[in-house]
């Protein structure tokens, strides 16, 4: 699987042609394109801001995604998350899974973004009307990846 963390945007098209590219063995291709949300609760949300420790994320996405591999017949996939400044409306994360069925694509495709929700070593701030402050994960979030575990 391609992990990449980066500041800068990707384009989704080119990121499935490169991971397809001519096959005709592929079943099934899930992503989830994950965006900026313009609210936090009552909050409008200005700007978020990521920070990560380089190699460290990279290395955790590459055992999340070796986590899916082993757990699912997966044919490839695609892991991008973005870092620094980003507004409402910024693609953030991107996941493409691969698989000859939907179902491990589908699941594959969701364990990698609860566990990019609640554990991967990325830390958002937003800039709101009110102030900044460090976003936290959901307790519904925390929820659903520890369900993954069983």
């Amino acid at each position: 699987m391609k992990v990449q963390v980066q500041d800068q945007d990707f384009d989704i098209a080119a990121e499935i042609k490169e991971l397809c590219g001519e096959r005709t063995d592929i079943g099934a291709i899930v992503t989830f394109t994950g965006l900026v949300c313009d609210f936090h609760g009552n909050d409008k949300v200005q700007k978020m801001t990521l920070e990560h420790f380089p190699g460290m994320a990279e290395k955790q996405l590459e055992k999340i995604c070796h986590t899916a591999t082993e757990r699912w017949p997966l044919q490839g996939g695609t892991v991008i998350h973005r870092y620094g400044p980003l507004l409402p409306g910024d693609q953030i994360v991107l996941v493409v899974i691969l698989s000859a069925h939907r179902e491990a694509a589908f699941n594959a495709a969701e364990f990698i973004m609860d566990w990019l929700k609640t554990n991967a070593p990325f830390w958002k701030k937003e800039q709101t009307s009110k102030g900044t402050h460090w976003v936290e994960a959901k307790d519904a979030d925390l929820i659903k990846t520890k369900g993954w575990k069983e």
